[in-house]
């Protein structure tokens, strides 16, 4: 019987530094990946605190009082040194995150990783959201400029590719292009806010979790908007960041607050960028989200 053969994976490779007032691509470069470590990479305001909150459930025993966001270190962010001496003092299995595009991002083959798509169109309006709450001397000691005030204006430089040069579409298409490798689990926002039990389940699965059933509720409850807003209440980094604290960084988190705003060529033009931007599969999913096919 003739052995059967597999082809070797095809790995991403890093090809570049990004330096950003938000992140430091260059944090990474040595960093020393446990085995189990998981790896949320998302572009901002696409999902990321929902899915560090699912992770905290998960991991740290459906803790009612942790806050995913605090516990999960952002190695391309913050003071040099710091976030990397946190996770570094961890015992409980790590969950990292990463705003960093994937040709910026080392690519560990021995972690596991979940991205996170969302409409466009919503993460526009939580993008804007985002960036008018900043504190102002926040903004003034990270030299970030100052977003249009104007939301609709916002979002057509944003679609545009002029929002914190920070490139939304190749960022999407990177990742959905890798979508069948092993170690990476490709989630939707509206999926996660339309059926929570099951997208837990879903992680749990990818992750070699073995889910409680009877806790899910429990889970479930945990990662709301409410109580992720009164355990983040608490966040000192948020405090400082922001104008309103948690009640900025964790504005609404609902999706379509843009259909009573945008006018329908407004709303068109983001298909019409994205068809332009994105393969016809990737457009089609990060609009609706819902089950992926690997060719």
């Amino acid at each position: 019987m003739n052995a059967t053969t597999h082809s070797p994976i095809d790995w991403p490779v890093k090809t570049g530094e990004l330096k950003h007032p938000l992140m430091d691509s260059t944090r990474w470069n040595n960093f020393p990946f446990r085995d189990d470590d998981i790896v949320i990479a998302t572009y901002s305001k696409s999902g990321t605190t929902l899915t560090q909150q699912i992770l905290a459930q998960l991991i740290l025993d459906a803790d009612p009082e942790i806050f995913g966001c605090d516990v999960s270190p952002w190695p391309d962010a913050g003071p040099e040194g710091l976030m990397l001496e946190r996770a570094a003092k961890q015992t409980h299995r790590r969950f990292l995150k990463t705003h960093l595009p994937l040709w910026n991002l080392v690519y560990s083959p021995h972690a596991k990783y979940i991205t996170v798509g969302r409409d466009p169109r919503d993460v526009a309006w939580s993008l804007h959201n985002h960036f008018i709450g900043f504190n102002p001397e926040v903004a003034r000691q990270l030299e970030l400029p100052p977003p249009n005030p104007d939301v609709r204006l916002f979002y057509r430089d944003f679609l545009e590719g002029r929002v914190q040069d920070l490139p939304y579409w190749s960022h999407i298409q990177s990742w959905w292009d890798i979508r069948g490798l092993p170690n990476l689990l490709t989630l939707h926002y509206a999926d996660l806010i339309g059926d929570m039990p099951g997208q837990i389940r879903r992680i749990a699965r990818f992750l070699d979790i073995t889910l409680n059933e009877a806790r899910l509720p429990q889970m479930v409850e945990h990662c709301s908007i409410a109580h992720m807003r009164r355990v983040g209440a608490r966040s000192e980094h948020l405090k400082h960041a922001f104008r309103d604290g948690i009640r900025t960084f964790i504005n609404k988190g609902v999706n379509g607050r843009w259909k009573d705003v945008l006018s329908q060529a407004e709303i068109d033009l983001c298909d019409q960028i994205a068809a332009r931007e994105l393969t016809p599969d990737c457009a089609a999913w990060l609009r609706h989200g819902g089950d992926i096919h690997v060719l």
